[in-house]
């Protein structure tokens, strides 16, 4: 390639670095919000962690009011953490993902406003069924399936044309959400107990982490060992090394599909057996054995020093997360002891951790910039993991309001962290000049060309 001029560069670069000027209106089609579809869903998702949060910590300080919903405070909290903070971090995974996995072009913007418009009715209706129980419960539950079934319409498509429909789990995964949302308010509109389908909502979540990080962690863990071997031969001066360059492509990591498979079929034995008949010796049994299963999951991972960096490390966190709150889940079962000490490890622990790394991976990567040395997102996971353990700390010392109330803390503390650094990154166009979900430009002569709106040509 042609080398261009430092004056040519610097001035393309200089362009493309200038955020560009903007009229348009946030709720508009034209504003930067609606660039990439995880801009909208990831500020979604940011805004209501800490949000949410806020309310519910209030509620156990406080005392003050929650929506009067069916079931009652706990099925709202519980509702909101799954159907509102978590389902708009997923849709906006997928809808980000989802093209880069089968090589196709970025969703429209039109169709995932129609998607925040129908998690914010969901919101407002689900709060307001304490009023209007019939006909606020309908609207809500009409506003989430429809949610889901635009989302599974936008995607299914594509998944079921890729080549050997490889990343059709996506799919199945979210048929299993929206059976699970349909269960759920089916049995809110008849008066009954609704809180057995959020935890198979919870099941089918943790399954949909699994399928997600076995795509992220290829990227992610494998870079870091690139990273990791590339500092080791800049200090032996192996580079030229031909058995030494054999021997390191030994050392890929793969997400294996039988360890993979086999975490989630004991999961989903597990959430099964939970929901037929809560509390039974064989839901233990199974619990313990999604334990095992992720544990031998994360088997994958252990590639040495490069687990360390703090990319895997957090996402590997994780993964501990969900194999502790399964293992503590079947121990409370066998022993009497409150189950709800696993299931916080699974939805604080697993559930926020994979959500905020994620966001702060796919958000960087995909507004063209680079994630590596931000030391906040550290600092927020740690904040987020430290809300986790408090939580299961607080059913197990005689102090649980307040173990709680300090835990929601620093729960609104990692994700008020994360608006006040992503949401201006989201708010605005992307600084390398680039449309779309571009990821980030490998040298600053290709951001260069992209700003002149060009490519480099090969020599």
């Amino acid at each position: 390639m042609p080398a261009a001029s430092p004056n040519v560069s610097s001035a393309l670069l200089s362009q493309g670095a200038r955020p560009a000027r903007f009229s348009a209106r946030f709720w508009q089609l034209a504003h930067p919000l609606w660039l990439c579809p995880f801009r909208p869903m990831f500020a979604l998702a940011m805004l209501s962690g800490w949000g949410l949060m806020a309310a519910w910590g209030a509620f156990l300080f406080w005392g003050w009011p929650l929506p009067a919903v069916a079931g009652g405070p706990f099925v709202w909290h519980a509702h909101e953490l799954l159907l509102g903070f978590t389902l708009a971090a997923a849709a906006g995974f997928a809808l980000t993902g989802v093209p880069e996995f089968t090589d196709t072009p970025a969703f429209a913007a039109a169709p995932v406003r129609w998607l925040a418009g129908l998690w914010l009715a969901g919101r407002v209706a689900f709060w307001c069924s304490g009023w209007w129980p019939v006909a606020a419960l309908a609207a809500s539950a009409l506003a989430h399936l429809a949610f889901m079934a635009l989302l599974l319409a936008l995607l299914t498509p594509r998944l079921w044309r890729a080549p050997e429909r490889r990343h059709l789990s996506f799919a199945w995964t979210l048929a299993l959400m929206m059976a699970a949302t349909a269960g759920f308010y089916a049995d809110a509109l008849r008066g009954e107990p609704p809180m057995r389908w959020l935890h198979g909502l919870l099941g089918a979540l943790m399954v949909l982490i699994i399928v997600a990080m076995s795509r992220i962690s290829m990227s992610i863990v494998n870079a870091s060992i690139d990273d990791s071997e590339a500092a080791r031969r800049a200090v032996e001066s192996r580079q030229q090394d031909p058995e030494y360059e054999a021997t390191r492509e030994t050392r890929r990591y793969l997400a294996r599909p039988p360890r993979r498979n086999l975490a989630m079929l004991a999961i989903a034995l597990f959430t099964a057996a939970q929901w037929w008949e809560p509390g039974a010796r064989t839901s233990a049994w199974l619990a313990l054995a999604a334990a095992c299963a992720v544990l031998n999951l994360m088997g994958d991972w252990h590639v040495g020093r490069p687990l360390l960096r703090p990319w895997p490390l957090m996402l590997y966190a994780a993964y501990a997360f969900m194999a502790a709150g399964y293992a503590l889940t079947g121990v409370g079962l066998l022993t009497g002891l409150p189950p709800n000490a696993g299931l916080h490890l699974l939805t604080a622990g697993a559930l926020g951790l994979s959500v905020f790394v994620v966001m702060c991976i796919a958000g960087y990567t995909h507004s063209g910039l680079e994630k590596n040395g931000r030391p906040w997102v550290l600092a927020g996971a740690a904040l987020v993991a430290a809300s986790a353990v408090l939580r299961a700390c607080a059913y197990a010392l005689d102090a649980t309001a307040l173990l709680m109330g300090a835990a929601a803390l620093l729960w609104c503390a990692a994700f008020a962290l994360m608006s006040w650094r992503m949401l201006p990154v989201f708010w605005r166009p992307r600084a390398d000049g680039q449309g779309s979900c571009d990821g980030v430009l490998d040298t600053p002569q290709e951001a260069a060309f992209a700003s002149a709106g060009s490519a480099p040509q090969s020599p």
